[in-house]
């Protein structure tokens, strides 16, 4: 079974200024292009959400076999993304939510969280997480949470879900601080392409 990827990019980027870091630059390509290049080598069925009224966004993705989905739901906040996101997935047994701003999660990480689902009834959500165990993403969920997902509102992501289901859930360690490595100032950007550019800074 090919696990479908939703792909959040439904942010507004307020603490970049004038810049969007979906559209910064990362080996080459905008951020967000390129994380829907690493869903796709994990999975034939990728969504990516972003915010309406963006064509630039839309722009970044011309040309891959992704799906792009502007609803309303977007300006409401990462909840009514997650809601939307949810409502486009109801006939797949789970799909797994990325986060488009993680900036070092790699194909393979997707996928270690995908082969790390299995059949035991006792588990409904496999969550990845940095290496030293802090929990991040990307997450997947089965269709048995689908029902809590599709009553989250506002600007409140599903953390609440996973702590209802705690019981009910996995740890993927990934490595480093892949799921959880978000840049959202350009000082951040700046620090991190140094870092990048000189190993032996970190």
């Amino acid at each position: 079974m090919t696990v479908p990827i939703l792909i959040l990019a439904g942010g507004a980027s307020s603490r970049m200024g004038s810049r969007d870091k979906l559209l910064e630059p990362v080996d080459g390509q905008p951020l967000l292009r390129l994380q829907a290049w690493r869903a796709l080598k994990a999975s034939r069925n990728v969504t990516v959400l972003t915010r309406p009224g963006r064509p630039d966004l839309q722009r970044a993705l011309a040309g891959l076999q992704v799906r792009v989905i502007a609803p309303t739901e977007a300006q409401e906040g990462i909840g009514g993304s997650i809601r939307l996101g949810t409502r486009t997935h109801l006939r797949s047994k789970c799909f797994l939510l990325v986060l488009a701003d993680l900036v070092e999660l790699e194909a393979q990480d997707l996928r270690s969280v995908i082969n790390a689902r299995s059949t035991d009834a006792n588990i409904k959500i496999w969550r990845g997480a940095t290496s030293d165990g802090k929990p991040g993403h990307p997450v997947l969920f089965e269709h048995h949470v689908y029902a809590d997902l599709l009553n989250l509102r506002g600007d409140t992501g599903a953390k609440a879900v996973m702590e209802k289901h705690a019981d009910h859930l996995r740890l993927i360690p990934l490595p480093g601080d892949r799921a959880r490595l978000d840049l959202d100032t350009p000082e951040a950007w700046d620090s991190w392409r140094a870092k990048r550019a000189d190993p032996q800074s970190q």
